[in-house]
């Protein structure tokens, strides 16, 4: 009886020591990743599409086209007007040239007849003719360069006109930003998109974020940097266990998520913490975790 009641006595330690708290995780939460919703910057046809869910990418890869004719027309087409306007510009200068050339003969021409008068060999009527004309010669000149000048800003606005059609020529390109794995795929190849519509969503799995909640009196306990404990299911009877990095710690309390299985009550006010896990293949968006410390 004595045996009995010694090995009882061994069960009910052994159970104890097992209920110690030793093994309890500290924080329960699920894992989460940064996504980034890829989205359409023009208006067109999508030409080549080449990603399939699950496929992983490398950030600036180029993974579509969106139809470009429309664009590449306007570019032709500004292209041909500033060169129109460009032999506009050569005309305006010959101009120039013949009206200063003129005005370089009337310039001449005043200072022989200054020099007459001077001598009393010429009228004053001469001096004045020809000074008007010089004034007019003057007003033409002035008025060709104005008009220089507009063609001038006609030109720089076609090159500003020209850069922006080459800049959505570019964003017809549709190039992965990050590296990543493609979580959703939300259109095909030859469908109509609008600027700002989602083509595709991608996340970068190779790191997860599991955010757990802590109760106040547990948060002298952590800090940013620190290295825990990450528990996840392996099995049903199991757990696998990987080295986390606290990266973040809320500075506001909050009413613990329903969604979040913890051992206090629901309505106590805890604190969201970020841990960031290497991630070895098997830990899934939106997987429970939990962590010890």
């Amino acid at each position: 009886m004595y045996k009995y009641i010694k090995s009882a006595i061994g069960i009910l330690i052994f159970l104890t020591s097992c209920n110690n708290g030793d093994d309890q995780a500290d924080a329960f939460g699920n894992f989460e990743t940064r996504e980034t919703i890829v989205a359409a910057e023009v208006n067109g046809k999508i030409i080549k599409l080449e990603i399939d869910e699950g496929q992983v990418l490398k950030a600036n890869e180029l993974i579509g086209i969106i139809d470009t004719i429309q664009l590449y027309l306007n570019f032709t087409q500004v292209a041909a007007k500033k060169k129109s306007v460009q032999a506009k510009l050569s005309t305006i200068d010959a101009n120039v040239k013949v009206l200063e050339a003129q005005k370089e003969s009337l310039e001449t021409e005043l200072k022989r007849v200054k020099k007459l008068i001077e001598d009393d060999a010429a009228t004053t009527q001469k001096l004045d003719d020809l000074e008007g004309k010089l004034d007019v010669l003057n007003n033409q000149i002035k008025s060709t360069l104005v008009q220089k000048n507009s063609i001038y800003a006609e030109i720089q606005s076609m090159y500003a006109q020209l850069a922006m059609i080459e800049d959505q020529i570019q964003k017809c390109k549709i190039i992965n930003p990050i590296d990543g794995t493609v979580l959703e795929k939300y259109v095909e190849p030859h469908e109509l998109v609008a600027a700002g519509k989602s083509i595709y969503k991608i996340a970068d799995l190779s790191e997860m974020d599991l955010r757990v909640y802590v109760s106040g009196s547990q948060l002298s306990d952590i800090k940013i940097g620190q290295e825990i404990t990450v528990m996840f299911d392996k099995n049903k009877d199991e757990n696998s266990e990987l080295k986390g990095i606290i990266t973040w710690i809320s500075s506001k309390a909050e009413f613990t998520p329903k969604i979040i299985q913890t051992k206090e009550e629901r309505v106590n006010l805890v604190y969201a913490v970020k841990v960031k896990v290497k991630n070895d293949g098997s830990i899934k968006i939106g997987m429970p975790g939990e962590i010890k410390w």
